[in-house]
């Protein structure tokens, strides 16, 4: 006849609290309570009919009959965390697909993948540039470039980096027939727009230019769009610094003005929650974040530096 083997949870709490002789640090370890502990521990010797602890001196220590059970569990769980990394190790392997905006995939992605490319050659990742959903990640997805407040359910959300827009023009403004000196000389320019009129509306106010009629001007559903727009110089646009940085530091596009607006959204990378620390996804999302980190623009005191 078979014996019922003790709850999982028990038994982690045992090995936990036995390899820490504390039942507060075990706690800790498990982000439970030592009440929690406490339970599970007596649940366990309740179900062996063995006392597995003793206190001696406000110490924790083991029965012997808990010292042996211990050092043969002790290796199961080495080898359940051992099975746990391989698994993970193989996930570090084939395809991703990754879903985004097409304005970051165009401004952003796309131009760096071949560095993830060259650290990750055992992964091939699918772009699927489409608008954002508004609902949780479709079954096809492992990861997604959000752009909002990062309050997205059933999802693990990490912010890429604080937001800014920035005014950006073509460098033939700035010498042409109404070249652009100061905050007022926007009134000879056309205004373009990135979804809507209310960045526009915001910034003026941040700088406290007043009198300037932001009902005008183009709006594109797209910041890729926007940008090409402003190349091409049909007007002074306020863009995503995140998107705006290649055109910028490729002398496409120049900011006519220091005054910059943060915005109250910003990209975050986003996956499953039970996918976080899967191979191939864990590796995308670090390589995501170190390399925004690294080329992050600081900007402060209203400069662009």
């Amino acid at each position: 006849m078979s014996t019922r083997l003790p709850p999982l949870n028990a038994l982690r709490a045992f090995e936990a609290s036995a390899r820490h002789l504390s039942f507060t640090r075990a706690a800790e370890e498990l982000f439970v309570t030592q009440a929690a502990i406490s339970h599970q521990i007596k649940s366990l010797e309740e179900h062996l009919s063995i006392k597995l602890f003793m206190r001696k001196n406000r110490s924790l220590l083991l029965t012997e009959e808990g010292q042996s059970y211990f050092l043969d569990i002790k290796d199961i769980f080495n080898a359940l965390h051992e099975a746990t990394d391989k698994l993970l190790a193989r996930g570090a392997k084939g395809a991703i697909t990754v879903s985004l905006q097409p304005s970051f995939a165009i401004q952003w992605l796309v131009p760096r993948l071949n560095a993830f490319n060259i650290l990750h050659p055992d992964i091939d990742v699918r772009i699927k540039a489409v608008d954002q959903p508004d609902n949780s990640l479709t079954e096809d997805v492992d990861v997604a470039i959000y752009y909002g407040r990062g309050r997205w359910s059933n999802v693990h959300a990490e912010k890429l980096h604080t937001e800014y827009l920035i005014p950006v023009c073509s460098p033939l403004l700035l010498s042409g027939k109404k070249p652009l000196f100061s905050l007022n000389d926007l009134t000879q320019h056309t205004l373009l727009h990135d979804t809507s009129r209310r960045d526009w509306k915001r910034w003026f106010k941040e700088v406290g230019v007043k009198g300037i009629n932001v009902n005008h001007g183009p709006i594109f559903s797209h910041s890729s769009m926007v940008l090409q727009a402003a190349i091409h110089g049909q007007g002074v646009a306020l863009a995503h610094s995140v998107l705006a940085k290649p055109d910028i530091t490729s002398g496409r596009l120049v900011c006519p003005f220091n005054e910059v607006l943060v915005s109250k959204n910003a990209y975050y990378i986003v996956c499953r929650e039970q996918q976080s620390d899967l191979g191939k996804i864990a590796a995308f999302r670090d390589w995501v974040m170190d390399t925004v980190e690294n080329e992050q623009e600081e900007i402060s005191d209203g400069q662009l530096k």
